[in-house]
């Protein structure tokens, strides 16, 4: 899929009404972001989970709003007409509506992103993304797993397994509807428990770990592309193994200098 002109929020709610997938994936510097946007990514999620996948943070916790929107930046430089979503990080939003928006309007005025996401789908949450919609922000909703929860909730882990659970799963999903959000993460939860909150919504569901009929699907590129080694995260698939072709170039560049074989003289003025 080629672009012509920027995507707008309409386009995804077009895509859901005619039951096509929605591709979205991670990116956190320009030339990743340029390459998705060639090979049709739509969606494009400046992540915090920066802070694992580039930053070596164990969690997703310390990452800062300037760390975030440098990365935002450089993303919205590689990619001119897809739709890219800066991930405000923890404590960024949670604290009051007014906070949130003078935080949110950082991405849009600084980053110039075209929608921000938050976690949560809360009474007081769903209040935010109202303030933050009324205002002219789009906003991304994320329910499910909450990688910014994980030091309360004490592990990552599925959610939605009990009939209570999945009952506000569902109820989350519907709040942030209501509430303006032009899509929703859902985030590890059965495949069965997707399926009934994307049927339910008019909005656009993208799942990660929420089974294959949500309306889209997000990855993170360090995963799909092999680059993250510790172990592969049952959502996701390896579509390269770039950590070993990274080895062996690196392997290679240090033997050859190191016996005297670069820089040749075709490498040399």
């Amino acid at each position: 899929m080629k672009f012509d002109k920027k995507l707008t929020v309409s386009h995804f709610r077009k895509r859901k009404e005619k039951g096509e997938k929605i591709v979205c994936l991670t990116a956190y510097d320009a030339p990743t972001a340029k390459l998705a946007e060639e090979c049709g990514v739509e969606l494009i999620l400046v992540g915090d989970s920066l802070g694992m996948a580039v930053l070596g943070y164990k969690t997703t916790i310390p990452l800062t709003i300037e760390q975030s929107l440098h990365h935002c930046r450089a993303v919205r430089r590689g990619a001119k007409f897809s739709f890219i979503v800066g991930d405000m990080p923890f404590m960024t939003y949670q604290i009051s509506p007014e906070d949130a928006m003078r935080n949110a309007a950082r991405y849009m005025q600084e980053a110039c992103v075209d929608a921000v996401k938050i976690e949560g789908g809360s009474a007081a949450m769903a209040h935010t993304v109202e303030r933050l919609v009324a205002a002219g922000v789009p906003v991304m909703g994320h329910i499910g797993l909450l990688p910014q929860n994980i030091l309360t909730a004490g592990a990552y882990k599925v959610t939605g397994r009990t009939e209570a659970d999945a009952a506000r799963l569902m109820s989350d999903a519907k709040a942030l509807q209501e509430a303006g959000a032009f899509c929703v993460v859902l985030e590890a939860m059965p495949a069965t428990l997707g399926k009934m909150i994307s049927s339910e919504l008019l909005i656009p569901t993208i799942g990660i770990g929420a089974g294959p009929d949500c309306d889209g699907q997000v990855q993170v590129v360090n995963d799909i592309l092999g680059l993250f080694t510790d172990f592969v995260p049952k959502h996701t698939r390896r579509y390269a193994n770039l950590n070993e072709d990274i080895r062996k170039a690196f392997s290679s560049y240090v033997k050859d200098v190191s016996e005297k074989k670069f820089p040749a003289e075709e490498n040399s003025f």
